[in-house]
Order: structure tokens, then sequence, then C-alpha cells
């Protein structure tokens, strides 16, 4: 039986720009980049200014609005003054330009799924996250399929009365794989490195209500923060929660937090050299950065929310710890600093953590997509 043929894929998200510290970006990069590995060919087009030329990304010129803003601004966009009939046009004669066949729009709003037109390209509506109604119905009305990056989202959206019956599961893939560390620097790193946090400037992120029950933690702590395009409202509310987290960290015994995100690529690297990873969130889809360092060997400490316990485990075979959200912030704190005063059990989760993550690659998530969507 002869092979099917390869497949040109498009990903629709209007936020999207290389380095934006946000999961779905860099899940739409990493899964377009293992499509890519497999033979197929993927484009990404966005309606923010692209800064640095690449031929894999594609700038949407009929949204009608600029980055940072906010849902409420988006929406208006794309969806008065006839605006959608010129945005379904310029699609229709991209995906027609380059012969497209599967369009992805990544979420009902800032993925555009809501104006999603008839083309000749099959429609995939990529749940990231359970949005708003009024985005939704019209996506859903639209897509060919469903696909989610967790049970979670499924479950949410079973919850919210919709029909997930037809839904599949295609997880998000690791933009970037590298070897972890060897064991005598996991040791080293045990013993003295960091305890590192690495996230988005959302309030779910809950970093700020981390920093402020760690006082008394002896550690070094090291965090790294970035401000999202779809994140902007009208009070400057990320600035504010910077201001806020630096306010935290002051009182800490040895804490820093910086601001402006972390490029891509460096993201593996500057998990790697973490003792130990927290993911203080309130609310994950799916958990990218607690993926990402078990990618490198590092132990994770989470909340028991949303997909991360099945992401990072809870038997023998898990990645790290996963704490009751019953237990407060205080109750990371303190999960992370038992697992480093054991250097059998933390030497355990770093080498579960790393095999887990090999699930994960961009090639086997882009198989599962491929198998999906054809």
């Amino acid at each position: 039986m002869p092979s099917a043929p390869p497949l040109t894929v498009a990903f629709v998200l209007a936020s999207y720009t290389a380095n934006a510290p946000a999961g779905i970006e860099r899940a739409t990069a990493a899964l377009a980049h293992g499509l890519r590995h497999l033979g197929h060919r993927s484009l990404i087009l966005t309606a923010a200014p692209i800064d640095t030329p690449d031929d894999t990304v594609m700038r949407v010129g009929s949204v009608g609005v600029t980055f940072p803003c906010d849902d409420d601004e988006l929406r208006n966009a794309i969806s008065t003054h006839g605006q959608d009939a010129l945005l379904a046009a310029e699609l229709c004669e991209v995906y027609r330009e380059h012969r497209v066949d599967v369009a992805v729009y990544t979420d009902g709003l800032w993925g555009l799924g809501r104006v999603a037109p008839i083309s000749r390209a099959r429609t995939v509506l990529a749940m990231h996250v359970v949005g708003h109604d009024q985005d939704l119905e019209p996506a859903l009305a639209r897509a060919d399929l469903v696909i989610a990056p967790s049970q979670t989202v499924l479950d949410q959206a079973h919850g919210r009365g919709y029909d997930t019956g037809g839904w599949q599961v295609v997880p998000n893939a690791l933009l970037h794989a590298p070897a972890p560390p060897p064991d005598s620097r996991r040791e080293a790193l045990r013993r003295h490195g960091p305890i590192r946090i690495l996230a988005r400037l959302g309030p779910e992120k809950n970093v700020r209500a981390l920093l402020d029950a760690g006082r008394l933690v002896g550690r070094t702590v090291e965090v790294i923060v970035g401000e999202a395009g779809f994140e902007a409202t009208a009070g400057g509310g990320q600035a504010a929660e910077l201001d806020q987290c630096r306010y935290s960290a002051a009182h800490l015994t040895l804490g820093t937090v910086h601001g402006g995100g972390l490029d891509w690529d460096r993201v593996p690297s500057w998990l790697a050299q973490a003792a130990v990873v927290i993911v203080p969130s309130l609310r994950e889809t799916f958990g990218l950065v607690a993926l990402e360092a078990m990618g490198v060997g590092t132990p994770v400490v989470a909340f028991d929310v949303g997909n991360l316990p099945a992401l990072v485990g809870t038997g023998n075979d898990a990645g790290g710890v996963i704490v009751p959200r019953s237990w407060g912030e205080h109750g990371l704190w303190r999960a992370a600093e038992q697992l480093l005063a054991d250097p059998v059990r933390y030497a355990n989760l770093s080498r579960a953590a790393y095999y887990r993550s090999r699930d994960y690659l961009p090639t086997t998530v882009a198989e599962t997509f491929v198998k999906a969507v054809r």
C-alpha cells in the first residue's frame, strides 16, 4: 500500500510571536516543528508583528488590532464592520496559495476559530482551554474536528454542557529535547542548586502567593516571569503583578524575580540547572513548564489541579511531587524541601521525570496529530 502524501498544515493564532511566554504559542511551535520532521509542511499564521524573518510564520493583515490587547478588543475587531468577511477571504486565499490541507484554529477567539471560513482545508479547533461560550459556539459549529491537549479540557467542556464524544486528545509537545545533566551534576543541584519558577504573568499562575509563603525558605529562589500579548488589561495588570512579585521576593532569604520572560531555546537549560521547579498554578489544562522541567530531569512540585497529576504522575513512576491544593503554598515549599533532603527519592524522581517526558517528543505528538486529522 502506498504511503499517504504529506500534509500541509496551517496553525492560526492571532497573538503568536516567537519566544512569547505562553504555553499555546510554545505548544503550537512544537507541533509545527514535529510535523516538519515527519516530512509534512507547516506554517503559523499570526496577526502580531514578525520581528525575525521566518518562512514558516506568516502575517495575517485583516485582524485589525494591535498587540497586546484584551478579549473584547479582539472580538470586536474580527466581528464588526464586515471585518469577519475580509478575514475569511484572506485566510481562504492563504490556504489556496499554499495548498493547505488542514487549518488548525488554536482557540475559539485568539485562534480565530469563531470566524473560521469554509475553505479547501479541513477545519480543526484545537481547544487548549475552554473559553467563552460566545466564541466557542461559533467555533465548534465551523469545526470538522476538535482536539484538546488533555482529558482535563474534555472534562471541563463536558461539565459546561458541550458534547465531547467525538473530540480527541492530542497532547502538547516539547519544543526542545536536550539531554539531561549527568547524575553527578543532578546530585550537586539537589544539594546546592536553586529552586526555580517559570511562568506567565497571570493571576492563575499564583506566583505572588507562592513567594509570600516562602519567607522561611533557606534555598536560593529564582523566578522568571513574562508578559503575554493576550493578557493585556486597561489597568496594566501584568506590570502591577510583576511589581508585587518583586516586592514579595524581596522578603525571601535569597530571592530574585526577573521580568521579560525567557527565549524558548534557553528554557530547557535554565530549568535543567534547577534543583526543583515549582509550578504553583491554580489551573492548568496541560502544564507545559512542568513537562519542560521533567524533560531535563528536574523534579516538579505542583498542586493537584487540572492536568498536572496526570502529567507529573502520582505513583512510583512520578516525575515530581503532587501536593493537595488544600495544603496551600506552604505545602509546595514543604514538599520541595523534603524532596531535596532525600537523595534516593530525589534521584528516582529525576530519572522518572525524564522518561515520562519521552512520550511528548515533537515527532511523537505530531504522529498522534496526523492520525487524528487524516
